[in-house]
């Protein structure tokens, strides 16, 4: 896969006036449902239904750029996208087509869309900064929405997926953002210190395992917790943590926020915590795991770390 056919890609499906955003799987299916089985009409079709299309669709630029990624595949006599192309914050993004049923798939929602607002509500409050890092960044959207409300930060994408290191160090490239790509798990490749960490990570119990959706044991709040004590140890005095995520609620009990409160007061830190959205992706309330949860909520977390004061002089 070649990063330029990729940005040729992006330009030239740009070009086109191109608008995609992208939604729930749940949602996604319906849609395609509603289509029974038909062949994409248009490049929302190609690059955000993940419609197959017939040869002659697209148009010759962006024909030739996907061509050339490699990202395309047959689906009976018609072709199909391995990539999907969603609109956010006025920038284009590649992250991997419907369904994401891969280990490595590279996943971009409605979840990433409330995580951008979520920056851009908290960043300007917080001062400077020097240097983010966004912790398993996928396609790179936190990130990349970060840089435009902390110019001059040296921006840092750390995640363990080779696959959306790629896109995202592509999708900033596009951006105009300039980034440093890490790969390996939480903050294990990060050098150096840092004073502002972003994370979106992954919350739900998936059976599969697959690492974009998997947020281990808590009912799915493990990784999220993880997380954000290893970037509270980390984080240089003064700094602060950016964590949106989701939190099954149980009995009326926030079982997430209830931990972080309680790890948090230790490692010299102060919280505020709160819902963004009572209840999202009800559907996994009938999965394996949910049966004692009663929603699951979106949840933003502003962590601060306390400074580092110069004792008093006599």
């Amino acid at each position: 896969m070649d990063d330029r056919a990729l940005l040729d890609l992006l330009d030239a499906v740009a070009e086109t006036g191109y608008s995609f955003v992208t939604v729930t799987p749940e949602t996604h299916r319906r849609v395609l449902a509603r289509r029974g089985g038909e062949p994409a009409r248009d490049l929302r079709d190609v690059f955000g239904w993940s419609l197959a299309f017939e040869e002659g669709l697209l148009p010759a630029r962006v024909e030739d750029a996907l061509r050339r990624t490699g990202m395309v595949a047959r689906e009976g006599g018609r072709r199909k996208s391995l990539l999907r192309i969603s609109t956010l914050s006025g920038q284009l993004f590649l992250h991997s087509a419907f369904p994401t049923d891969d280990a490595l798939s590279v996943f971009l929602g409605p979840d990433s869309y409330r995580f951008a607002r979520f920056l851009a509500a908290q960043i300007p409050a917080l001062g400077p900064v020097r240097r983010l890092v966004e912790i398993g960044a996928g396609g790179g959207v936190g990130g990349i929405v970060a840089a435009g409300y902390a110019p001059g930060a040296r921006i840092v994408l750390s995640d363990i997926n080779p696959l959306a290191l790629r896109l995202a160090r592509v999708n900033a490239r596009r951006a105009g953002v300039e980034v440093e790509i890490v790969e390996a798990p939480g903050l294990d490749g990060v050098e150096g210190p840092f004073d502002l960490a972003v994370a979106n990570p992954p919350f739900i119990i998936d059976r599969a395992g697959r690492a974009y959706r998997d947020g281990g044991d808590l009912h799915g709040a493990r990784l999220s917790l993880d997380w954000a004590l290893e970037a509270a140890r980390r984080v240089d005095p003064g700094g602060s943590i950016l964590l949106y995520t989701g939190s099954a609620i149980v009995a009326g009990r926030d079982g997430l926020g209830e931990a972080l409160e309680a790890a948090l007061g230790p490692l010299g830190c102060s919280m505020a915590y709160g819902e963004i959205d009572p209840d999202i992706f009800g559907e996994q309330l009938g999965e394996p795991g949910y049966e004692d949860v009663e929603r699951i909520a979106a949840v933003g977390a502003v962590i601060r770390r306390a400074p580092r004061f110069a004792s008093a002089e006599a």
